[in-house]
């Protein structure tokens, strides 16, 4: 957690200079999936940039991450949401009983994570059967910046363990036996975005 700690100051400068209309497209295209009476779970969720327009569209949003001032600038940068409780929170053990939330939000941790697919059995097992499971995950284009990037990020201390991209991503949900539509919000690193609905 060090790295993330380290650049939470500057973290919404930097992505809001090199990927503005993602970072932004993002959490307003996650927020297309939530409803007004819905209780929100979301794991990592940095300085907030899904946080907030998530907040404004549910009744009660929880938002974790395992940075603790990665949750002090999302404190500061959504202190107009009142219905939102900030906690520190490891996605790969939610202290939530099963079938407690409407929707749960991973965005841009999936591909950090040495047993993603442990993690999203995690997100599905705390949300409501017939609620959705939200992936936000940036995709390589294939665009030579995005992959200088990833080096960059990888030798500050942010390790990749997977590199998607648009078909791998889907591949991921497949293999792991996961029924997830993929959208893609478009960007200089686009993002592309999985909903599973528990079933």
């Amino acid at each position: 957690m060090v790295f993330w700690d380290m650049i939470a100051g500057v973290y919404d400068l930097f992505e809001k200079l090199y990927n503005g209309r993602c970072y932004d497209g993002t959490g307003a295209r996650v927020a297309q999936e939530i409803n007004k009476n819905d209780i929100v779970f979301e794991c990592a969720c940095g300085t907030g940039s899904i946080s907030k327009p998530v907040a404004k569209k549910c009744r009660k949003l929880f938002a974790t991450d395992m940075s603790v001032n990665m949750l002090k600038r999302a404190q500061k940068n959504c202190r107009e949401c009142a219905n939102i409780t900030f906690r520190k929170a490891n996605i790969m053990s939610i202290r939530s009983k099963d079938n407690r939330f409407d929707k749960v939000i991973a965005g841009n941790v999936i591909h950090l994570l040495d047993e993603p697919y442990k993690a999203v059995d995690e997100l599905l097992r705390v949300c409501k059967l017939g609620g959705k499971v939200i992936i936000p995950t940036y995709i390589n284009a294939g665009k030579s910046s995005s992959e200088f990037l990833v080096k960059i990020f990888d030798f500050a201390g942010a390790h990749f363990t997977n590199q998607f991209d648009r078909e791998s991503y889907k591949d991921f949900f497949v293999k792991g036996g996961y029924d997830a539509e993929i959208d893609i919000v478009d960007g200089q690193m686009p993002c592309a975005i999985a909903v599973i609905t528990k079933k």
